[in-house]
C-alpha cells in the first residue's frame, strides 16, 4: 500500500496530450505541482506526451516504478497488469471502466487482472475510479480538476462523481483533506484495507466514507473496530430502500433489511451513521477544525431569540440537553449585557449586539456553564459587526478544548465573516438546526464507542448442548427435504442451550390431544402441527386458553377444518398440546436471519401476531455480551414498556439477557441455520420463556468451522482453553475477553515497578477503564490475549497474560507477554510462551515478533531457547526478537 500512497515512481499508462482526455489529465495533474518524485508517461503511439518523453511500455521505464495509472481501453488493461506484474511494479490505480459492471466479459477481464496481481502480491485500486490524492505530497493522480487543501481527513468513496463535488465544497471551506480515494470497483482494495492503512497513517485523524456496497465484511468490521476508538470513522450509505423483497418465511427475515442490518454493522464497529451528503459534510467540517464533545450539553448564543429556539428545539429533539450556567456565570453575565438578556440557556444577547457582546458571553459560557459544546448564532441587524463578532468567536476558541460552532445566517451581509470563520478553523452553518445536527452527531459517535465498550458482568454459564443430538436432528430434517423445523424440534435446539421454552407434546388426534392436556395440566393451547404451515395463527391453526378435555378434542377438529379450508394440500401430522401461560407478561420476539453479506444476525423486539405491524424491532450481530445484549433492547419501545407501567410490574431483563447471549451462542455453533422465530416469548418479573419458536435451515450439517465464517465478527474462540499444571497448581489458559476486565485491573496490582517496565517500558501509574479495554475487548481474528487464570480461597485470579497481534494480513505478528511477580520463576511464563506461538502456527503465520528490553535476560533467554533472532535496537536499549516458521513440505 506504501508503492501506492507514498510513491517515488509513477508510471502513467495512457498519458495522452489530448486535451479533454483522461489520459491528459491524469499527467497533467502530477507534474509541475509539486509532487517531488518522478512521473513516466507511457504511450506506445507517441514519443513525447506534453512535452515530456514518453516510453512505449512499461518495460522500457528506466526506473523501478512503485505505481502504475492505469487509463487505457478496459480490453487492454489486463496487458498492462501482466507487464507491471513482470516488471515487480509495486502497486496499480485502474481508472479505466467497462468490466463487471457491464457484462460477464469485463467480469473475465476482472478476474484476469486480479489474479495477475495476486501472484506478484501487487495492490489494485480500482477499476472505474477517479483515482487517488495526497495533498500531504502534492500528489494528484486521478483526473479531478482541483487538488485538495492538506488536511487530517481521509475520504474514501465508491463515487466518482460525488469526489469532486467534495473538493469543491471542502474548498470553499476551508477543509483539508490526507488521503482522497475513489475506491471504484474494489477489484482488490477495499474499505477494510483503506481503513487499516489510514488508520496507521499520521497525516489523518478521521476517515470519512461513502459506501454503495461492502464486499468482505469481516474485513471492514475488523478494521472499522480496531481504529473507531481511536480515529472517528463517518459513513453515509447510500441505497436504503430496496425496491422489492424477497417473500420472507418468519416474522423475523420481514423485519430484518438489509439496510437495517448495516445499521446494526456500523453500529457494532463504532462507526458513525450519517444520512445524507449534507450531514458527511458537515462532520467533516467539524472533524478537521475542532475537538470532539464529550457530553450531550450544549450553550446557544443568539442575538435573535428565534433561531435560539430553533437551535432548542433541534437540540431536544436530537436527544441533547441544554447546558445550565451556574450562579457566578449569570452574575458576570448581567454585568456586561443589558438588563432584559435571557438570563439562561439559550443565551439571547439581543439585535443589537456588538463584537464585545459575543465576546464576554463566550468567555463566560465557556468558564462558568456545564457546557460540551458552544454554538454561536449571528443574524444580521442593523448596526451588528458580522466581522468583528466572527472575530470574538475565534479568539475565544482558543482558549476552550471545547468544541465551538457558529450559524452566521444569511449570504452577502455575512460574506466575509463567514470566510473568516472558515479560515480560522470555525465551522459555520447556514442554519443553526445544521449545526445543532453536527454536534449531536459527534456526540453519537462518542457516546456510541463509549457503551461498546462498557465492562460486561459475569460469563454466562452451564452451556453444554448436545451438538450431536442437533446436528442429527437438521440431518433428519434434509433427508425429508424439509428446510423448517417442527416446533419440538425447534424448542430441542432452545433447551439444549438452556432457553427456557414451554413444553410441547405431539398429538395425531383428538383423543391424543385431549390425554396430554391432562397430563400437562389446564389451561392449555392446540397447535397445527405441520411442516407445511409456515404462520399458524393465519389459517387458524392456534385455539388458546382450553380449559377442558372436551374442549380440548373440540379444537382439535375445529384446527383441522380451519387448516383444510385455508391450505387444503399442506401434509398436516396432527396438533401439539402445550400448557397455556396466563401470567401477566411483556411479549417479544427474538429471532435470527443470516444476511448473505453479514451472515447470521440478531433480531429482538416487540412480539405476537401484530409484529409486523409494529415494527419495533432493533438488530444486532453475534456474539453478544451481557452489555451488547442490553443496547440492543434498549432502542425498542417495548424495552421502556417492560420497565414497568400502572399495575405491571417490570420484566426480568437479566434474564432476558441471558437468553440472548444463549442465542448468540447457538447461532455461532450452527451455520446451517438460516433463520430463526421465538415468537412470542414471554417476560415478566421471575424470568422468560419461548412460547412458540421455528427454526428455517439453509443447508445440511456442515464440518466444523473454527473461523466461523458465517458470522461477520468471530465469536469467542473456546476451542483455544487449555488446562496446564505449573508447580503442582491447575491453571487454566483462555482466551481473554471483556468479562475480565475487574481480574486483568487485579492482576495489575501484583507487577512491581521492574515488571511493569519490562511490559509496557513505562510504569503505569493509573490503570484506567480505557487502558484494560485495549487488552480485554479482542478481535479474534487479529489479535488474542491468553490469560493464566488460577483459584485462590475460591476466588478466580489472573495470574498472567500473553498477547499476539496480527498485522491486516495475518502474516506476522507481535507477541507480548506478563506474569504476575507471585508467580514468576516458576515456568508460567514459559508454558504461555510455547501455547501462543502453538497458536501462532496454527493460524499460518509466517513470523512473530516482540520487542524486549535488553536487561530483561530471563525473557530473551525464553526466546532464544525457541529459536528467536535477536536484533540489537540501540535508541531503545532493546532487542527486536523475530522467529520465522518454517514451511511444511507436502507430503508426496
Amino acid at each position: 500500500m506504501d508503492k501506492i500512497f507514498s510513491p517515488k515512481n509513477i508510471a502513467v499508462v495512457g498519458a495522452s496530450s489530448k486535451q479533454g482526455s483522461v489520459g491528459y489529465s491524469l499527467l497533467k495533474n502530477m507534474i509541475g505541482r509539486g509532487f517531488e518524485g518522478t512521473v513516466y508517461p507511457v504511450n506506445p503511439n507517441h514519443k513525447s506526451v506534453q512535452g515530456i518523453h514518453s516510453y512505449t511500455s512499461i518495460k522500457e521505464v528506466p526506473a523501478e516504478i512503485d505505481l502504475a495509472v492505469v487509463a487505457v481501453p478496459a480490453k487492454f488493461v489486463p496487458g498492462v497488469i501482466q507487464e507491471c506484474a513482470d516488471s515487480d511494479v509495486g502497486g496499480a490505480v485502474i481508472v479505466s471502466a467497462g468490466f463487471g459492471e457491464l457484462d460477464e466479459e469485463g467480469k473475465k477481464l476482472e478476474q484476469n487482472i486480479a489474479e495477475t496481481a495476486r501472484k506478484k502480491n501487487m495492490r489494485l485500486i480500482g477499476p472505474n475510479c477517479l483515482g487517488i490524492i495526497r495533498p500531504p505530497l502534492n500528489l494528484n493522480a486521478s483526473f479531478a480538476p482541483m487538488m485538495p487543501l492538506e488536511g487530517s481527513v481521509a475520504f474514501v468513496s465508491q463515487s466518482g462523481a460525488l469526489c469532486t463535488s467534495v473538493i469543491d465544497w471542502a474548498t470553499y471551506n476551508n477543509i483539508g483533506f490526507s488521503n482522497f480515494v475513489s475506491i471504484g470497483s474494489m477489484l482488490d482494495v477495499d474499505f477494510g484495507d483503506l481503513i487499516d492503512y489510514f488508520g496507521e497513517d499520521s497525516h489523518t485523524h478521521s476517515i470519512i466514507l461513502y459506501i454503495e456496497s461492502i464486499k468482505d465484511a469481516r474485513s471492514f468490521m475488523s478494521a472499522a473496530s480496531g481504529f473507531a476508538r481511536s480515529k472517528p470513522i463517518i459513513v453515509v450509505k447510500s441505497g436504503r430502500f430496496a425496491e422489492s423483497a424477497e417473500a420472507a418465511a418468519s416474522h423475523t427475515g420481514a423485519l430484518a433489511g438489509e439496510d437495517a442490518i448495516y445499521d446494526a454493522a456500523f453500529k457494532r464497529a463504532g462507526v458513525l451513521r450519517v444520512y445524507d451528503i449534507e450531514d458527511l459534510f458537515n462532520c467533516a467540517q467539524v472533524l478537521g477544525m475542532q475537538p470532539r464533545p464529550s457530553g450531550k450539553k450544549l450553550c446557544i448564543i443568539t442575538n435573535a431569540g428565534g433561531p435560539g429556539v430553533m437551535a432548542t428545539d433541534e437540540l431536544i429533539e436530537k436527544g441533547g440537553e441544554l447546558a445550565s450556567l451556574n450562579s457566578k456565570g449569570v452574575k458576570e453575565l448581567d454585568a456586561v449585557l443589558p438588563k432584559c438578556w435571557s438570563r439562561s440557556n439559550p443565551v439571547d444577547i439581543l439585535g443589537d449586539a456588538k463584537a464585545e457582546r459575543y465576546d464576554s458571553a463566550l468567555r463566560v459560557c465557556a468558564k462558568k456553564s456545564d457546557a460540551d459544546g458552544i454554538l454561536a448564532i449571528f443574524t444580521p441587524q442593523d448596526g451588528s459587526d458580522a466581522t468583528g463578532s466572527a472575530k470574538a468567536i475565534i479568539e475565544n476558541a482558543k482558549l476552550t478544548d471545547k468544541p465551538v460552532f457558529a450559524s452566521f445566517i444569511g449570504e452577502t451581509s455575512v460574506r466575509e465573516a463567514v470566510n473568516t470563520l472558515h479560515s480560522n478553523n470555525i465551522p459555520n452553518y447556514f442554519t443553526p438546526e445544521d449545526a445543532v445536527s453536527t454536534f449531536m452527531n459527534m456526540y453519537r459517535y462518542k457516546h456510541n464507542v463509549e457503551l461498546l465498550y462498557e465492562t460486561p458482568e459475569a460469563v454466562v454459564s452451564g452451556i453444554n448442548p448436545d451438538k450431536k443430538e442437533l446436528k442429527r436432528i437438521i440431518s433428519g430434517a434434509c433427508r425429508e427435504k424439509r428446510m423448517i423445523l417442527t416446533e419440538a424440534e425447534s424448542k430441542n435446539f432452545m433447551k439444549e442451550y438452556g432457553i427456557h421454552s414451554v413444553e410441547t407434546v405431539k398429538a395425531e388426534n383428538g383423543l391424543e390431544a385431549g390425554k396430554a392436556a391432562e397430563k400437562i395440566g389446564f389451561p392449555v393451547v392446540l397447535k397445527i402441527d405441520s411442516k407445511e404451515v409456515t404462520h399458524k395463527s393465519d389459517v387458524g391453526g392456534v385455539i388458546l386458553n382450553l380449559q377442558s378435555t372436551k374442549g380440548v378434542e373440540t379444537a382439535f377438529t375445529t384446527i383441522m377444518e380451519n387448516v383444510k379450508k385455508a391450505n387444503p394440500d399442506a401434509k398436516v401430522e396432527g396438533v401439539t398440546v402445550q400448557r397455556m401461560i396466563n401470567k401477566e407478561g411483556y411479549e417479544v420476539l427474538i429471532g435470527s436471519k443470516k444476511d448473505s453479506l453479514f451472515g447470521s444476525v440478531i433480531v429482538f423486539g416487540a412480539g405476537g401476531t401484530a409484529v409486523e405491524v409494529m415494527k419495533d424491532r432493533n438488530i444486532a450481530l453475534p456474539p453478544l455480551t451481557q452489555t451488547l445484549a442490553r443496547r440492543l433492547m434498549e432502542e425498542t419501545k417495548v424495552f421502556d414498556a417492560m420497565k414497568g407501567y400502572r399495575h405491571k410490574k417490570p420484566a426480568n431483563i437479566r434474564e432476558l439477557e441471558n437468553m440472548l447471549i444463549r442465542f448468540s451462542y447457538l447461532l455461532a455453533d450452527f451455520p446451517e441455520i438460516k433463520e430463526v422465530d421465538m415468537n412470542p416469548v414471554l417476560v415478566d418479573e421471575q424470568g422468560a420463556v419461548v412460547l412458540d419458536a421455528r427454526i428455517i435451515l439453509e443447508s445440511e450439517p456442515k464440518e466444523k468451522d473454527e473461523t466461523y465464517s458465517h458470522l461477520a465478527i468471530r465469536p469467542y474462540p473456546k476451542e483455544l482453553i487449555k488446562e496446564i499444571n505449573v508447580d503442582g497448581k491447575k491453571i487454566m489458559l483462555k482466551p481473554n475477553r471483556p468479562e475480565y476486565e475487574p481480574m486483568e485491573a487485579e492482576m495489575f496490582k501484583t507487577f512491581s515497578e521492574k515488571t511493569m517496565k519490562y511490559r509496557f517500558f513505562r510504569i503505569i501509574k493509573e490503570v484506567t477503564h480505557d487502558l484494560l479495554v485495549r487488552y480485554t475487548h479482542n478481535d479474534y481474528d487479529r489479535e488474542i490475549g491468553i490469560i493464566a487464570e488460577a483459584e485462590e480461597k475460591g476466588e478466580k485470579k489472573m495470574l498472567g497474560v500473553v498477547r499476539l497481534i496480527h498485522d491486516p494480513n495475518n502474516e506476522s505478528a507481535e507477541f507480548a507477554i506478563v506474569v504476575g511477580d507471585p508467580w514468576q520463576g516458576k515456568g508460567l511464563g514459559s508454558e504461555m510462551m510455547d501455547y501462543i506461538l502453538e497458536i501462532a502456527r496454527k493460524r499460518g503465520l509466517k513470523q512473530v515478533y516482540g520487542t524486549i528490553m535488553k536487561e530483561n535476560r530471563i525473557m530473551v533467554d525464553v526466546c532464544k531457547a525457541r529459536g528467536f533472532e535477536m536484533e540489537n535496537i540501540p535508541e531503545e536499549n532493546a532487542y527486536k526478537a523475530l522467529l520465522k516458521f518454517e514451511k511444511k513440505k507436502k507430503k508426496k
